[in-house]
C-alpha cells in the first residue's frame, strides 16, 4: 500500500516492526529507568556522605572553637592570676620594706637611747672618778704639805 511520497511498505512488515519496537522499548525504558534509579541512589549516597562529612567538619570546627575559647579563657585566667600574683608580690614587698624601715627606725631609736644611757653612765662614772681623784689629790697635797712643813720644824729644833 502506498504511503506518503510514493514509498510502499508491507503492512505486515510495518506491524511487525512496530511490535518489535513496542517489545524493545519497555526493555530500554526499564534499563533507562534502572540507570536513572541507580544515578539517583548514587546522588542520594553522595549527598548523604557530603552531609555526614559536612556535619563532621562542623563538629570539628565547633570543637576547635570550643578548644580555642577554652584556651583563650585559660590564657585570660592565667594572665589574671599573674597580675594578681604580681600585685600581691608588690604589696608584700612594700609591706616588707615598711616593716624593715620601721624596725630600722626602732633599732636606731633604741640604739640612740642606749648610747645616751651609756653616755650618762660614763659621765656619772667620770664625775665620781674626778671627785675621787680630787679628794685623793687633796689628800696627797695635805700629805705633801705636812711633809714639807715637818722638816722645817725638825731643822728648827
Amino acid at each position: 500500500m502506498p504511503i506518503g511520497a510514493g514509498v510502499v511498505v508491507d503492512r505486515r512488515r510495518l506491524l511487525d516492526l512496530v511490535d518489535q519496537m513496542r517489545a524493545a522499548l519497555p526493555n530500554e525504558i526499564r534499563e533507562a529507568e534502572d540507570v536513572l534509579r541507580r544515578r539517583d541512589e548514587m546522588i542520594e549516597r553522595a549527598d548523604e556522605e557530603a552531609k555526614i562529612k559536612l556535619r563532621r567538619a562542623e563538629e570539628q570546627v565547633d570543637d576547635i572553637l570550643d578548644n580555642e575559647s577554652i584556651v583563650r579563657a585559660a590564657q585570660a585566667r592565667a594572665d589574671m592570676l599573674v597580675r594578681e600574683a604580681e600585685a600581691r608580690g608588690d604589696r608584700m614587698l612594700l609591706d616588707t620594706e615598711h616593716q624593715a624601715k620601721s624596725r630600722l627606725a626602732e633599732a636606731e631609736k633604741l640604739a640612740n637611747e642606749q648610747m645616751d644611757e651609756a653616755d650618762r653612765y660614763a659621765t656619772e662614772m667620770l664625775r665620781r672618778l674626778d671627785e675621787q681623784l680630787q679628794a685623793f689629790g687633796r689628800n696627797v697635797r695635805t700629805a705633801l704639805d705636812s711633809l714639807e712643813t715637818r722638816p722645817v720644824e725638825a731643822a728648827a729644833e
